[in-house]
Parts: C-alpha cells; sequence; structure tokens
C-alpha cells in the first residue's frame, strides 16, 4: 500500500510565528527520500497553512505526486489551473473548523462539481473526491467522471475500541469494495495513526492512503524521515 504524506500542519507551525520555518518544500524533499510515495496540501480560502508560493514551490520539487485539497470554487480552480498538480482533491470547507469535518456531498452539488472536473480534467489534472461511506454518494462521484476517491477514515479513527469502532470499519470497508467494483481507484484518510491504521491497511481495494497530523506529531519527536519510515513499516 502506497502512503501520501501530508505537510499541512508543518506550515501550520511555521504560521504560528509568523516565520520561515519549518520549510514545507524541504519537509516535503526528506519524505520523498524517506519513501513516501506521494505529498499532499490543503490551500484554503483562508490561506492558514499552505500558500500559492508553497504550491509553486512543490510543484517544481516533488518527484512522486502533488496531490493539492482544495475547495470547488472558482478561486481555487483558477490556482489549480496555474499550479497542474497531478491531482486535485476536492474538500468540503468551512472556516471554522480545525481540520475537514466530513466528506464532499457529491449529488447534492452535481451541477457545479461537474463542470469543474471537466476543467481540471482538460488540463491533464486528475480529480479526486474526499467521499464519506455513503454508497450512494460514492455512484454518484463515479457518474460526474472521476476515476480516484478518497474514504473518509474519520468516524472510524474517533472510535478507540468496540462495536462502534468494528461498525465504521465496516462502513470503510463496504465503501471501499464497492468503489472498487464501479471502476474507481480507492484511496483513504482522515485520523488515522500509528496506532489504527493497521485495520485500514488490511481492506485490499485502498491503494493509498492520505496520513497528515500523526506524522507531523511523530516527526516532532523523531524527526520526518523515521516517522515516515515507521509508517511505511505498517503499511
Amino acid at each position: 500500500m502506497r502512503l501520501a504524506v501530508n505537510i499541512d500542519h508543518f506550515a501550520t507551525l511555521r504560521e504560528a510565528r509568523k516565520a520561515t520555518e519549518p520549510e514545507p518544500v524541504l519537509v516535503a524533499l526528506l519524505a520523498e527520500q524517506a519513501g513516501a510515495h506521494g505529498i499532499v496540501c490543503h490551500i484554503r480560502t483562508d490561506r492558514r497553512h499552505i500558500k500559492e508560493r508553497d504550491l509553486r514551490l512543490l510543484r517544481d520539487a516533488v518527484k512522486t505526486k502533488l496531490n493539492v485539497e482544495m475547495a470547488a470554487t472558482e478561486e481555487m480552480k483558477k490556482i489549480a489551473l496555474e499550479i497542474g498538480p497531478d491531482v486535485v482533491s476536492l474538500v468540503p470547507e468551512r472556516p471554522e473548523e480545525l481540520t475537514t469535518e466530513g466528506g464532499l456531498k457529491v449529488a447534492a452539488n452535481r451541477k457545479v462539481l461537474g463542470p469543474h472536473i471537466k476543467a481540471l480534467g482538460k488540463a491533464g489534472i486528475r480529480t479526486s473526491i474526499f467521499i464519506d461511506t455513503n454508497l450512494d454518494e460514492i455512484a454518484a462521484a463515479r457518474e460526474l467522471g472521476v476515476d480516484l476517491i478518497e474514504v473518509n477514515t474519520g468516524k472510524y479513527a474517533d472510535f478507540k475500541e468496540g462495536r462502534a469502532r468494528e461498525k465504521a470499519l465496516e462502513a470503510v470497508r463496504k465503501a471501499a469494495e464497492f468503489g472498487h467494483k464501479i471502476g474507481l481507484e480507492v484511496h483513504g484518510g482522515h485520523g488515522l495513526d500509528y496506532r489504527n491504521v493497521g485495520p485500514i491497511v488490511a481492506i485490499p481495494e485502498i491503494s493509498e492512503l492520505s496520513i497528515g497530523f500523526s506524522i507531523v506529531a511523530r516527526a516532532a519527536v523523531v524527526g520526518i524521515e523515521r516517522a515516515v519510515w515507521e509508517m511505511l513499516d505498517l503499511l
């Protein structure tokens, strides 16, 4: 299974002091050298961590795969078309949230998402949708023409043990199976860490995981290269 490392919170640390360090681009290069299969970052409307400057430098530096998360707005589409990442992951966004809180509502936003996805595809940018385990939403994503989704593992990650955790895990498993069956490449992510990632790794239809905060937190203690190695061992 592949690992894509989300570097947002290295930029969060930088912005805490409005400083120049840590440099997200340097972190991305070190993560790649440690074996990461891709780099992920989220440019938000409020620019709370990743900036356009970071995207330009990352586009020039990243040699594996650059996946940029963003809302499906005209502003963000313009940025995507300018930067040209390998993948754009469309995500919902609310100003007051600490992190993305759920999957994008696809079926209810077909009229907006359809042209957005077509514009990105015309520019050679692959579109992914961060999506909940609802099978109807996954089917709607496929109908819009995407061939890649990231299943939200957040509910599973919120539970430490017990029946609720097993139920959430089963929902992820069924979503991955369904997505794969209808021709989608299935990734997973949100809330995954060194302790809870194992059961997700065991789902054969999921080919890649996007993991950020837990790797950043571990890197603060042991360094980014070791933090990536340790996660790769688990995958």
